[in-house]
């Protein structure tokens, strides 16, 4: 798990099971004796991608150091109904203080991973990338986002401070294109930034204000009509990185790609993924 922010899911463990368990899981305080061990499986109940695996054994982990996860399969694999995705061995009581925590994630993460892995065969052929966004869930988006990459598509930025991307309202507030463009380059070289600069444009007139202007690292083509955005890569001719973004669906995400543009982002990975049934069942 190297591509997670350890710190970040160390603290997102504690935190969640702190909503969760708060003064203690009195049901299982009440009804089953301390030392009990048992065994359970998580089973899959629909189809699609599992993710999450690796973080509910951290989960088991935390709450039972001596616990032990036998892993069937692996993040980023296919799963169908009944397939047993891992078996757990831990403590009674803290089994059942984890479980809600492991599915609620797991179950989230697999509906991401699924939706993406759609999305990256509609394209697996072609010479482009499918982006994600900031469209996450306040506070869980590194888990989203990891969630995202198990499913094959790739990360865009993952917050305000590792990219520049000058949108609608910043142009507009800021008065212009060329206005935003400067500005951003003078802030840039003043506080020794090294950051890309990804620039929207709603038009053709706006696109080539940009073109103009330069000193940019990507062209963002808004709610771009086929053949307007064929006609706008061309216009580009590979000067800077493309990237079309707005009504981007299972349905249109190919004949989007056709146009050649190098990315296509999608908040639809994250904001518009389902959940994946899964269930978690101690063997008798």
């Amino acid at each position: 798990m190297e591509e997670l922010d350890q710190q970040l899911l160390a603290k997102f463990i504690v935190e969640a099971l702190a909503e969760d368990v708060g003064d203690g899981d009195h049901t299982s305080l009440a009804c089953i004796p301390s030392g009990n061990r048992d065994t359970a499986e998580l089973i899959v109940k629909d189809v699609g991608v599992i993710a999450g695996v690796e973080i509910a054994k951290r989960i088991f982990q935390h709450v039972d150091p001596e616990s032990s996860v036998e892993v069937f399969i692996e993040d980023g694999t296919d799963v169908d109904l009944k397939d047993i995705v891992f078996e757990v061995e831990c403590n009674s009581r803290a089994l059942l203080k984890a479980e809600r925590l492991v599915l609620n994630t797991m179950q989230r993460m697999s509906g991401i991973a699924t939706l993406s892995s759609r999305f990256a065969v509609e394209v697996e052929d072609m010479p482009v990338k499918i982006l994600d966004t900031r469209k996450t869930t306040p506070l869980l988006r590194f888990l989203e986002k990891y969630a995202v990459r198990i499913g094959g598509c790739h990360n865009y930025r993952d917050g305000l401070y590792d990219w520049i991307m000058i949108k609608d309202n910043h142009i507009d507030a800021c008065g212009s294109i060329t206005s935003a463009i400067e500005h951003v380059n003078t802030y840039l070289k003043e506080n020794d930034l090294d950051l890309g600069i990804t620039v929207e444009v709603r038009n053709l007139v706006e696109l080539y204000e940009v073109l103009k202007v330069g000193n940019i690292t990507r062209i963002m083509l808004d709610n771009f009509e086929l053949p307007l955005l064929e006609e706008a890569v061309k216009v580009i001719d590979g000067r800077y990185e493309t990237e079309a973004s707005g009504g981007v669906t299972l349905q249109t995400v190919r004949k989007i790609a056709e146009t050649g543009v190098h990315y296509i982002s999608s908040g639809a990975l994250t904001h518009s993924a389902g959940s994946l049934d899964l269930s978690l069942k101690i063997k008798k």
